[in-house]
């Protein structure tokens, strides 16, 4: 989408906030590319609640998802012209604009488990990574999780062989296009909004996703395998425009702050809840066969993605990868 179309698209949503504005002093557009019901649609629902009731009125947060406004490749850009306020974006989007720290997230089997990671976002490296977007125009504020991703396809995926050839969805990111190649699969990035008529279709082979995305946008009904292989990790930075935030009154920003960290402790707090209920419903619904990884299935999958890290290192920082291997491990 180019700057024409997308002050095109702020100029609608400026339209379609016209009623809320005149009631508030203030306009939170909040855009993501998800469903209402995932963790993250479920922490800017929460987000909202807080705000306007923190603010006692003076702010108006109004949440857009399902890519109602934006696609994945467009949002950051429309945050940046300042077409809408707030986004959630999945931390592979911010490599591409130049934080290529951020791609360190998507390296497979780096975080064992969610206390690894959470001593990655909640301490100094995740700090430091969040302030690295004030330059971009950006003011980070938290990171939201969602989940672990499970692998999926029409065929069983087991070993690293059985990914040869096929084309898996990814989102936009060199270290998940480095991933699938070493599977021998072949990367195709796509917004996240257009992946089930592909898988429906044909277009796509497979993809990756936490369960809670999986589910919601139905995939599990057009994706007859899919191993739980807990490979990677996704998860969000929630970022606002930085020139909006910094304009704030100070007392306003701060009750958005407290809302903001609120909708945070919420969001995680729900995340692995929400994806253990999609997985369920999704081996309940009897339309896709799961597939748990035995000891010696995962040892080759992590063998055969070694070179990933390799790959990274030139691009993201051999520092970086250690720093974030150093916090996850608790040294």
């Amino acid at each position: 989408m180019n700057r024409r179309k997308l002050l095109t698209t702020a100029v609608i949503a400026l339209a379609m906030s016209a009623a809320p504005a005149l009631a508030a002093d203030i306009v939170i557009k909040f855009s993501h590319v998800v469903a209402p019901g995932t963790p993250k649609g479920k922490g800017a629902d929460k987000f909202k609640e807080l705000a306007e009731k923190y603010t006692a009125g003076k702010v108006a947060v109004e949440v857009y998802p399902n890519s109602q406004l934006y696609k994945d490749k467009e949002e950051l850009e429309a945050l940046q012209l300042g077409a809408v306020q707030m986004l959630a974006p999945s931390l592979a989007k911010f490599g591409p604009l130049g934080a290529k720290e951020f791609e360190a997230f998507d390296l497979p089997f780096i975080f064992p488990d969610k206390e690894a990671l959470y001593r990655v976002t909640k301490g100094e490296v995740g700090k430091a990574m969040l302030n690295k977007l004030a330059d971009k125009g950006i003011t980070g504020l938290a990171y939201w999780d969602n989940g672990f991703k499970i692998m999926s396809a029409n065929t069983p995926l087991k070993t690293p062989d059985d990914f040869l050839g096929l084309k898996m969805r990814i989102q936009s990111s060199k270290v998940l296009e480095a991933q699938m190649k070493a599977l021998g699969a072949v990367p195709q990035v796509m917004a996240f909004s257009e992946v089930y008529q592909a898988l429906q279709t044909g277009v796509v082979d497979g993809t990756e996703n936490p369960p809670s995305n999986m589910f919601t946008q139905k995939m599990h009904e057009v994706q007859k395998h899919a191993t739980i292989s807990n490979h990677g990790y996704l998860g969000y930075a929630v970022i606002v425009n930085k020139a909006f935030w910094d304009g704030l009154p100070a007392d306003v920003r701060g009750q958005l702050e407290k809302a903001m960290a609120e909708a945070t402790d919420y969001a995680n707090s729900i995340a692995q809840e929400e994806n253990d209920k999609a997985l369920q419903a999704m081996k309940d619904s009897g339309k896709t066969e799961f597939h748990e990884l035995t000891d010696a299935e995962r040892k080759a999958w992590v063998d055969a993605l070694k070179p990933v890290y390799e790959e990274a290192a030139g691009r993201v920082g051999a520092d970086t990868i250690q720093a974030m291997q150093k916090a996850a491990a608790g040294n």
